[in-house]
């Protein structure tokens, strides 16, 4: 039985420049503004695409019930207006009812080329914004390909404030080559001094999208440009494993220090302000996703991805008159009970709540939990009844404990 969706998540594939290290599904330049612009055509399709998966689910017999969450993710989001956000909120609403109290984010590029308009996302029902800082520091952020400067940060965390949005999260990277450990601590001081209710701090990663086969016709990536090929063969020589176990520990404690709430591996939250939407992805909650790229899941065996290529997707979505649009090229990954079993416990681990015990003594990941608890990477605790969660080291080694809940660990 398909469970019925509590997020949507909505792509926006574009920004003004490309960044080096972007996996996400983007087009930048000419794109992305400008008359040759293919932001509207591409809202048009969003729109189209809407309707059709709320028709699809309604023909399964999928109940509508209010989503809890919308995020408008990218690419830069906050290039679009606030007249095509508010429609595209409405519209969500419409088809799939959104609770009064929805978490409806819109992530944000700091620079003032492309923050937008946070006022109108305001007015629009936006109340989350999350902003792309990845840096504090100017060198740092050179290297990365950024736009924007440190002081662009501050200045749309204030602009967030003055248009009224009382959440919001800085997204910041560590293991950056060129990164010392006093810049990253600076990072870290300046993110606290902000004072935002959120703090997301992931490891730069450097993926090769075409040698995993996620760039075909149906794939979920696009190829990436030659450029960014050779700065990220660079880039990978500049990493390195204990400093980014360093810089990962310092922002434990840093953050820790301030008062937020280490909630899930690579994200800390004022008590309150923890992500909702991405709560639903780590809980395996059923959520809808539309747009270039974008993935989706039933909540129970079934995930889902549209194809990365744009000129793919308004094809379907926006054909020539007289032909009915269809829904987007891509495809599906259907997971067998064992392999949704395994996959609950590793994203549950994620989160400092971890797992029940009932959970853990499933046959697919009980030798797994078993060599993690001896190991002292995981330990028992009481949060309305016994439970498991990875300790301070285990979330550092969190990979090695992962890895023996698969399926077929016993090849680990």
């Amino acid at each position: 039985m398909v469970a019925v969706p509590r997020a949507l998540y909505v792509h926006i594939p574009f920004c003004l420049s490309l960044c080096p290290y972007c996996d996400f599904v983007v087009l930048a330049g000419r794109a992305a503004r400008g008359p040759a612009s293919r932001v509207a055509e591409t809202v048009r399709a969003l729109h189209v695409e809407l309707d059709l998966r709320a028709d699809a689910l309604a023909a399964a017999g999928v109940e509508a019930a209010p989503l809890a969450s919308v995020y408008l993710g990218g690419g830069t989001p906050s290039l679009l207006s606030a007249e095509q956000v508010d429609g595209l909120l409405d519209h969500a609403a419409r088809r799939f009812g959104l609770a009064s109290d929805a978490e409806v984010t819109i992530e944000v590029n700091p620079g003032p080329a492309d923050r937008g308009d946070l006022a109108g996302f305001r007015a629009a029902g936006v109340n989350r914004v999350s902003i792309g800082a990845q840096s504090l520091d100017a060198e740092v952020l050179a290297h990365l390909g950024r736009r924007h400067r440190p002081e662009d940060v501050a200045d749309t965390v204030a602009a967030a404030r003055a248009a009224g949005f009382a959440n919001s999260n800085l997204d910041l990277l560590y293991d950056v080559p060129g990164q010392t450990p006093e810049s990253w601590q600076r990072t870290l001081t300046g993110a606290v001094e902000l004072d935002p209710t959120h703090v997301s701090a992931y490891a730069l990663t450097l993926d090769d999208p075409e040698a995993e086969g996620l760039t075909g016709p149906v794939g979920d990536h696009l190829p990436v440009t030659p450029g960014a090929r050779k700065w990220r063969s660079r880039a990978r020589d500049g990493q390195d494993e204990d400093r980014a176990a360093d810089e990962y520990a310092t922002a434990c404690a840093s953050l820790a220090a301030a008062g937020y709430r280490h909630y899930e591996l690579s994200n800390w939250a004022r008590p309150g302000s923890e992500s909702r939407h991405n709560l639903a992805y780590w809980r395996r909650d059923a959520h809808e996703a539309l747009g270039p790229g974008a993935h989706a899941f039933d909540g129970v065996s079934v995930r889902r991805w549209n194809a990365a290529r744009l000129d793919a997707y308004l094809a379907a979505l926006l054909p020539a008159e007289g032909v009915a649009p269809c829904l987007p090229p891509g495809g599906t990954d259907r997971i067998d009970a064992e392999t949704a079993r395994s996959e609950a416990a590793i994203l549950g681990l994620r989160l400092d709540d971890g797992i029940t015990a009932e959970s853990a003594a499933e046959p697919v990941v009980a030798a797994g939990i078993a060599w993690a608890l001896a190991a002292g990477l995981a330990e028992r605790i009481e949060r309305e009844g016994p439970r498991i969660a990875l300790t301070p080291r285990g979330r550092l080694l969190s990979n090695e404990v992962f890895v023996r809940l698969l399926p077929d660990a016993d090849a680990v």
